[in-house]
């Protein structure tokens, strides 16, 4: 029998006149924003806000905060499988890439690509395997084999060669911190990513990146009132500049506002001991319309969807196929 397994990337303007295509994770942070009556203002409004937060940090040569403006790419990945007489192409993993435009020297260059990360078998991990496992259970548990699968069809991706041909950097993925774990201040302040924080104790998201082959810091820039997390492969520090690592907190400290205004738009600043609360009442709305319940009703949708597109029909040969990586 002769499996083939390929990966095919497709590429799409988040812009003002954005529109999800069909393969498109209706969960996703920027597919909610392009529907409903204001999906043109909710766009514009939140391109302005990445705009105006990229200026704000990089303040340097930059007397207007009018020097830069962000350009953001929707990354498709595909798998194309093709298993005996089977053969089907499967969303897998939908990131965004970065540009900046420097209008000031007229130049545009990659910025980091990763951002958001979205991903259909992440769906059917925690809304399907993780609550039928907990079902009949008296404490919360992972199953060992809990984001194996995904973990290396993402590290498939990142090692092939149409990854490789497209991007000349690892991914860097920017989450919200977890409002289960306490983090505490280190002491360590970076120029543009700013104060870091440590967390108490691993969280489930950690465990899950961790199959992806990515591991976390968490910081807070300067102006921003709650750290955020950085899942990446290397050196986080080191690898990328001071305006690519400025894309991903403009573009993603946007989104969690949008999303998590009461973390990253509380009206008060995280201090020396923090602990994130989706409950706290002191912060203030951004003009974008979200509906974040039935993001969660969506994410059960998607995560049935998987298991009988993707999992069930090719489930074997995909453990086969992505055993060797390590």
């Amino acid at each position: 029998m002769n499996n083939e397994f390929t990966f095919s990337i497709k590429s799409l303007r988040f812009d003002e006149n954005y529109n999800p295509s069909e393969n498109t994770r209706i969960t996703t942070n920027f597919a909610n924003l392009a529907r409903g009556q204001k999906r043109q203002e909710n766009l514009h409004n939140a391109l302005v806000m990445i705009n105006n937060r990229f200026n704000s940090l990089a303040h340097w040569d930059n007397p207007k905060s009018d020097r830069y403006s962000v350009e953001l790419d929707i990354i498709s990945a595909e798998l194309n499988v093709s298993v005996a007489d089977k053969s089907d192409a499967f969303p897998v993993i939908e990131i965004l890439q970065t540009h900046v435009v420097d209008h000031q020297t007229q130049t545009r260059f990659a910025g980091i690509v990763g951002n958001n990360f979205s991903s259909y078998v992440r769906d059917y991990d925690f809304s399907v395997v993780l609550p039928q496992h907990n079902e009949h259970r008296a404490e919360f548990s992972i199953p060992d084999n809990f984001g194996d699968l995904h973990g290396n069809i993402f590290k498939q991706f990142v090692n092939s060669a149409v990854y490789q041909k497209h991007f000349s950097t690892s991914p860097v993925i920017c989450l919200s911190v977890s409002s289960k774990n306490t983090y505490y201040r280190t002491g360590n302040i970076h120029p543009v990513l700013g104060i870091e924080y440590q967390q108490d104790a691993p969280s489930l998201t950690d465990h899950y990146f961790g199959k992806m082959g990515l591991h976390a810091r968490y910081f807070m820039p300067e102006g921003s009132v709650a750290p955020l997390a950085f899942y990446f492969h290397g050196d986080l520090l080191r690898d990328y500049s001071n305006l690519e690592l400025i894309s991903t907190i403009s573009t993603m400290e946007t989104f969690q506002k949008i999303y998590r205004p009461e973390i990253y738009n509380a009206n008060s600043a995280a201090g020396r001991i923090y602990q994130p609360d989706l409950r706290h009442q002191d912060y203030s709305l951004t003009r974008i319309v979200y509906d974040r319940e039935e993001r969660s009703q969506l994410a059960i949708e998607q995560g049935r969807f998987t298991e009988e597109r993707f999992i069930k029909p090719f489930q074997t040969v995909l453990e086969q196929w992505t055993a060797p990586v390590l």
